[in-house]
């Protein structure tokens, strides 16, 4: 990818322009998904992980009273591997399955013509804009959404807050650099005292608008966030910037438009942010826990049963790659935002 002119845009600008510009951007062009793919995320490894958000999302369903009419959103539906298996679930349950209004929210054009070839037998609708859905009680999924998200960066030096920004040297050629910043107008546009006891921060204005909007949906019309993803506790901000291709780690600025740009949350600072929101309560849990608490372990021996060693050995293997602390068990995350009213906590 070349950029037309030369000069300076700020990080979250130019992560914005390789993921998701409309001519040459990361998402907007392939499908990064599986073997052939960048990367591979849980439900493309094992349907168990898909099953257990299936009977987490029932079970809430039911405890927000059985409403008959509410909305089932997911968020960046990736390849349609985990709402395809959702919906095998939900044919167990005919009227939870009449009630659930089933929604995905994507950008790429790309992924919802996969997603619309995968799971063409089901009446889905796939929205731009999620304050464009019905006032009806709703539950959104967010598995791996969060961290594909354009961040900023900031450093503190000697009490003066820089900026980090892409330079473009000329068309094909770009560095890191750092400008001054007033940090107190960017907190005052937020709403949000981010500087408080940071040296360094990182987060992103794209991810608080969502959470934001969802928040406000979840407070008048009740229901929840579920967000799987991976990330760190901990009330001191770092720097997670990374590019991914092939399955490793790559260069942020060489091959624009043809890396991954992720980065990991920090569910501290999530916590912090919904809290200031007012009206609302969370949950956290390592993947590990949230899935073993869900029974994972249980379907897995039932799966396994009357299955040839090398079949059996296959649903351990990705078992054990969702859960092991080596693996996805304790990177990755589960954080589930809820009205302040609700006392549900499964896997929590």
């Amino acid at each position: 990818m070349k950029i037309k002119k030369s000069g300076e845009i700020s990080l979250d600008k130019f992560i914005d322009l390789s993921l998701y510009n409309k001519k040459f951007g990361y998402y907007m062009k392939k499908n990064p998904f599986g073997k052939k793919g960048d990367f591979i995320t849980a439900p493309n490894i094992s349907r168990l992980f898909s099953e257990m958000i299936a009977i987490w999302i029932i079970s809430f369903w039911k405890n927000l009273g059985s409403p008959r009419n509410f909305n089932l959103i997911e968020l960046g539906a990736g390849n349609g591997e985990m709402m395809k298996v959702l919906l095998e679930s939900f044919q167990n349950f005919p009227s939870f399955l009449e009630s659930c209004n089933i929604i995905i929210h994507e950008k790429s054009p790309i992924l919802i013509k996969i997603q619309k070839e995968r799971l063409s037998k089901s009446k889905i609708n796939w929205v731009s804009q999620i304050n464009k859905i019905e006032k009806n009680p709703s539950i959104f999924i967010a598995n791996e959404f969060f961290d594909a998200m354009p961040i900023k960066q900031f450093r503190k030096q000697r009490n003066i807050w820089y900026e980090k920004f892409v330079n473009f040297e000329n068309y094909s050629k770009a560095s890191f650099i750092e400008k001054k910043t007033d940090i107190k107008k960017i907190e005052k546009r937020l709403n949000f005292k981010i500087s408080q006891n940071q040296n360094f921060i990182e987060y992103s204005e794209f991810g608080f608008d969502y959470l934001k909007n969802i928040s406000n949906i979840i407070k008048k019309n009740t229901g929840g966030l579920l967000i799987i993803d991976y990330g760190y506790l901990g009330k001191k901000m770092k720097n997670t910037l990374q590019a991914v291709s092939n399955h490793k780690f790559a260069n942020i600025l060489d091959n624009i438009g043809e890396v991954d740009i992720t980065h990991n949350i920090n569910f501290e600072l999530f916590k912090k942010f919904t809290q200031k929101l007012g009206g609302l309560d969370n949950n956290l849990n390592t993947q590990k826990n949230f899935l073993i608490k869900m029974g994972i372990k249980e379907r897995a021996e039932i799966l396994s049963r009357n299955k040839n060693f090398s079949k059996k050995a296959d649903i351990f293997y990705r078992l054990n790659r969702l859960i092991d602390e080596k693996q996805m068990g304790t990177l990755f995350k589960v954080m589930f935002i809820k009205s302040k009213e609700i006392k549900f906590n499964l896997g929590f």
